[in-house]
Parts: C-alpha cells; structure tokens; sequence
C-alpha cells in the first residue's frame, strides 16, 4: 500500500501463468543464418540435421541462456527474433485507468474481467437499499466487494455514494428501473421482501442474475475500480512495454504493474529485453 497525492493504493497482483522459453526463438535465428553448429546449445546444433521429436523440443524449451540471442538483441538489435518467445501473466487488482493505458499497446492478447456481467452484486444492493431508503445499507455492502485500487476508507465511502447517487437518478429517470436491474424471474421478490433491505437483497444474489446487467449500469463506476485480467505479451513488445511503462515518466498504476510484471519475469528473458543498470 502507497499513499498517492494524498491518497493511499493498493499495489496490483501478478502471476506469470507461462512462458514459452528462448529456444524457440534462438531456432529462429539459427534459421535465418544457418548457423546451427556455431549454437552452445547441443539441442539447437542438432537441429542442423534432424528434425526434432518430442523430448528435443522439450529439451528446447527449457534453454536458459543463448549468446545468439544476447547479440542480437543488445549488439545488432536484430528484434524480430524475440517475437518466438511469448509470457502470459495473470493480474489481479490493477485498475480500468490502467486498463486504459493497456490498450495502447497494439500487440498483446488480453482478456478482461468484464463489467457487463459482473455488476450484479452491486446492483442489488441498490435494489435493496431503494426499496426502504436505506442509503448507508449500500454504502456498508459495496464497501465490503473491496473493488477499488483506493484503499482509504473515507474515500471509498465517498465514490460509493457517488455511485448511488447515479443509480437514484437513474432509478427516477427510467420508468421501469426494475426491469433493466432485476432478473425476470427475481422481480416477484421485490413484492414478497418489500419491508425486510436484508432480505430482499439475500434473495436477490440467491436468485438468478440479470444478463449483461452492466449494459445499464457502467457509467456508474469509475476508473478507479479494481479489474483482473490475463495478458500475453511477445517478447518483444514486453520489451517495448517495460521501457514505456518501468519509468518516471508513466502513469504511476501502470508503472507498479510493469514492476509487478517484472518480478515475476524469468532472468532469461529479463536478459535479453532489459539493460542492466
């Protein structure tokens, strides 16, 4: 946790899920040169003249280190070759700003917690609340889904009311507020814990989900809001992503997901993507 302009953050969470190793990408290189012999690797020198089975690409992929590599990515900055090689990492707690900032690099492959079904919580909790008034009811509820990379309480009070505040106008906007909010088959609910907040809600997270319930709902939330997602990076642009993102320069929530993403970063790869200080 680290206090930011006077607000305090938590600090995002990441597992490398797979790496797909150097050998691969040292192949690549061999292939363009011929130079399969000249490798320190015996598996690559005997790519020279056999195909390989299984256990030689097993073999393959386990490589740690190749001075091919190495020359060509800080001597001849020859790097294409890197592109062979590919980590897939697992981040939990960053944030949709950051989500934002993501999307400005053109080749990853990334999959998002999405919003359009997973607001449904929220949701009910504001159905609840409604029905007898009780603002404090959400407040208190959406407090405990600990869904904001802020992690001072005050704040975070202030953004939930906000978010109710959102969800009121809206309520008195729509005249059927219920049926964009509530599963069908939920609405008899709203009838039978008309007088009972607690309940109301414990019937509604039971119940069925309304689909797609965050078409509705996504202006409510900010980009404060904690997301996970899985990104796959080639080794090259993981390269370009941690000289952007691991500087002074850089959001700072991006900047501590680079260094999260780094850690976790076999020293292979580190090697060949970035210079040591």
């Amino acid at each position: 946790m680290e206090e930011i302009y006077g607000i305090q953050y938590t600090r995002p969470q990441v597992v490398l899920l797979q790496d797909t190793g150097i050998g691969v990408a040292e192949t690549a290189a061999r292939t363009c040169y011929d130079s399969f012999t000249n490798s320190e690797n015996e598996v690559i020198k005997n790519l020279e003249c056999n195909l390989p089975d299984e256990s030689m690409c097993q073999e393959l992929n386990s490589i740690e280190e190749s001075a091919l590599l190495d020359d060509l990515a800080w001597t001849y900055f020859h790097h294409s070759i890197l592109e062979h090689a590919n980590l897939s990492f697992l981040i939990r707690g960053t944030s949709r700003g950051v989500l934002q900032e993501h999307a400005r690099h053109r080749i990853q492959a990334i999959s998002v917690r999405s919003t359009r079904y997973t607001m449904s919580s929220i949701i009910n909790a504001f159905v609840a609340a409604k029905i007898t008034d009780n603002r404090a009811f959400f407040i208190e509820n959406v407090l405990s889904f600990n869904m904001f990379v802020t992690a001072d309480e005050a704040y975070n009070r202030l953004e939930i009311s906000a978010m109710f505040d959102k969800l009121d106008f809206q309520y008195e906007k729509v005249e059927d507020f219920y049926s964009i909010a509530v599963a069908k088959s939920s609405l008899g609910f709203l009838d039978e814990f008309k007088n009972d907040t607690q309940a109301l809600y414990g019937a509604l997270q039971n119940g069925k989900k309304k689909r797609n319930v965050g078409d509705a709902f996504k202006h409510i939330i900010t980009d404060n809001v904690k997301v996970d997602m899985v990104v796959t990076f080639n080794l090259r642009s993981l390269k370009n992503y941690f000289n952007l993102r691991d500087s002074g320069a850089a959001y700072f929530q991006i900047r501590w997901l680079a260094q999260e993403m780094m850690k976790v970063t076999p020293q292979k790869y580190l090697d060949l993507i970035v210079k040591k200080k």
